[in-house]
């Protein structure tokens, strides 16, 4: 079963506010429960949304370069997050799909979503500055 578009868009939303609270706990649970009631699908359409959220209204899909210092350095799960973020500016949904898959075959799915949820706060946070 698959969620609706507006229960991925109420469960994007609580993740978002455990993540400004600072709520790991919160952003795992959440994503634990979309598994729990709408398998890996469900929390690839969250994650999804908030890489939406992250790129907003930029540029239109699939003409995005994003710029990323640093990110051959950085972990696992930056690194995901990067490139999770940039299928999505790019409209690369199969690219999307193949990292969120990899990631949970690795094992480190909810580290990645966890650092996803916490950028997607970063971003936010810096358009009001």
């Amino acid at each position: 079963m698959t969620e609706s578009p507006q229960q991925t868009l109420d469960d994007a939303a609580a993740v978002l506010r455990s993540a400004l609270a600072g709520d790991g706990p919160g952003v795992t649970g959440t994503f634990d429960k979309v598994v729990d009631r709408s398998g890996l699908a469900g929390a690839y359409g969250v994650a999804w949304c908030l890489a939406a959220t992250m790129v907003g209204d930029a540029a239109p899909p699939g003409h995005c370069a994003l710029d990323f210092p640093g990110i051959d350095e950085a972990g696992y799960d930056a690194r995901w997050v990067a490139r999770f973020v940039s299928a999505y500016a790019n409209a690369d949904a199969d690219t999307g799909a193949a990292l969120f898959g990899a990631a949970a075959a690795d094992g480190l799915l909810p580290d990645c979503l966890l650092t996803l949820a916490g950028s997607t706060i970063a971003t936010l946070r810096s358009r009001t500055t």
